[in-house]
């Protein structure tokens, strides 16, 4: 990886942490927020049967990474081609 500057080796790494933290914003919401704290509120919805609260805490969350590392990959492609660092 080889970038034409420090300038542009340093924006791309504070993009890269921006997007990282926020992705692990939203992770740490679904599992923590909606799986521990708004379990009782959200146990008052069912979903397949189940309450909402003990869906998050069991499936919910699980799902919400896997999505995550999808729009992390995405994201990233985009940000090596933004910067001209991807792999051909």
């Amino acid at each position: 990886m080889a970038f034409e500057s420090n300038e542009q080796a340093k924006a791309y790494w504070r993009e890269n942490l921006r997007l990282m933290l926020s992705l692990l914003a939203v992770w740490f919401i679904v599992s923590y927020g909606c799986g521990i704290l708004l379990v009782d509120t959200l146990n008052a919805i069912q979903l397949g049967g189940f309450k909402l609260g003990f869906w998050f805490a069991q499936q919910g969350a699980i799902y919400v990474f896997v999505a995550l590392i999808f729009v992390y990959v995405a994201k990233m492609n985009a940000l090596d081609q933004k910067y001209n660092v991807h792999e051909d």
